[in-house]
C-alpha cells in the first residue's frame, strides 16, 4: 500500500499505470466538433464509457488489488459502491481469481447490479444510499476479516484513477485545462497528481443536486449533503477528508 494519501506523487500514479496496463484498455481521447463549437474552445473527451465495465473504477480497484499482499488480497475484498465502483472491483477480483463482496444501494440500476451478479462477487442489496451502503460493508468487512476497498478515499485507488489524465496528456500534451466529474473525489485527487506538477488547470464538476464536494472545497471542511440527482455515480453525501 502506498501510505498516506498525503504523501501521494506523480510516481505513484505513473507506478499504477504500469501495474494495471495489462488489464485495462487505454482509452481514447477524441476532439468533439460540435461540442468545440459550443464551447468556443477545442475540446476532447476522454471516452472511459469504452474501458472495460464502463467506466474508469476498473483503474483504481486494480492498482488497490495489485498493491495488496497476496495473502490478504486471498482472504478476499469488500466494497460499498453505487454501481460503477462496485463493477470495476467485481471485475477486477475475477481477473486476480480473489473473493469479492459488494454491497450496493437499493436505488442501484438495474444493470449495474446484474452486470457484478455476472462476475461471480456476490452482491448485497441494503441501505438507502450511499453512505448507509457504506456503513454496512464496512461492518462486514470486519466481520469477515477482508480488505475494504474504498470508492474514493484510498491512496491506491487515486493513484489508478490518475492514469486517465495520464493518458491523455501524453496525448495531447497541449491541453490547457481538465474537467472531471466529482462524487467523493478520487478520480479528482487522481487527476491533480498529474496536472499540478505540469501546469495544467484542473476544474471539479457537480451536479446543483449533489454539491458535497463543491461546499466542502469552499468551507475548508467537510459539508455532507442529501444528494438529490439522477447521475447515481457521484451522488456521494460525504467526500473524503
Amino acid at each position: 500500500m502506498i501510505g498516506t494519501t498525503a504523501a501521494l506523487a506523480l510516481t505513484d500514479v505513473t507506478d499504477a499505470a504500469q501495474a494495471i496496463a495489462p488489464f485495462v484498455r487505454r482509452t481514447p481521447l477524441e476532439r468533439s466538433e460540435p461540442l468545440s463549437a459550443l464551447a468556443g474552445c477545442e475540446l476532447y473527451l476522454k471516452l472511459e464509457d469504452l474501458q472495460h465495465t464502463g467506466a474508469f473504477k476498473l483503474r483504481g480497484a486494480l492498482a488497490k488489488l495489485l498493491a495488496l499482499d497476496p495473502a490478504v488480497r486471498a482472504r478476499g475484498v469488500l466494497t460499498a459502491s453505487a454501481g460503477n465502483h462496485g463493477q470495476g472491483l467485481a471485475h477486477a477480483a475475477r481477473l486476480l481469481d480473489v473473493p469479492a463482496w459488494i454491497v450496493l444501494p437499493e436505488s442501484v440500476p438495474l444493470a449495474k447490479l446484474t452486470a457484478i451478479q455476472r462476475t461471480g462477487a456476490e452482491s448485497i442489496v441494503e441501505g438507502a444510499d450511499y453512505d448507509e451502503a457504506h456503513a454496512i460493508a464496512l461492518r462486514l468487512a470486519a466481520e469477515k476479516n477482508v480488505t475494504y476497498v474504498h470508492a474514493f478515499d484510498d491512496p491506491d485507488v487515486i493513484a489508478g484513477q490518475g492514469t486517465v489524465a495520464l493518458e491523455m496528456l501524453e496525448e495531447e500534451s497541449g491541453l490547457d485545462t481538465v474537467v472531471v466529474p466529482v462524487g467523493g473525489g478520487g478520480l479528482l485527487a487522481g487527476c491533480g497528481l498529474v496536472t499540478s506538477p505540469r501546469g495544467v488547470r484542473l476544474v471539479g464538476a457537480q451536479s446543483d443536486g449533489a454539491p458535497a464536494f463543491a461546499r466542502s472545497f469552499a468551507a475548508r471542511r467537510v459539508m455532507p449533503v442529501a444528494p438529490r440527482t439522477i447521475a447515481d455515480g457521484i451522488a456521494v453525501g460525504r467526500p473524503a477528508e
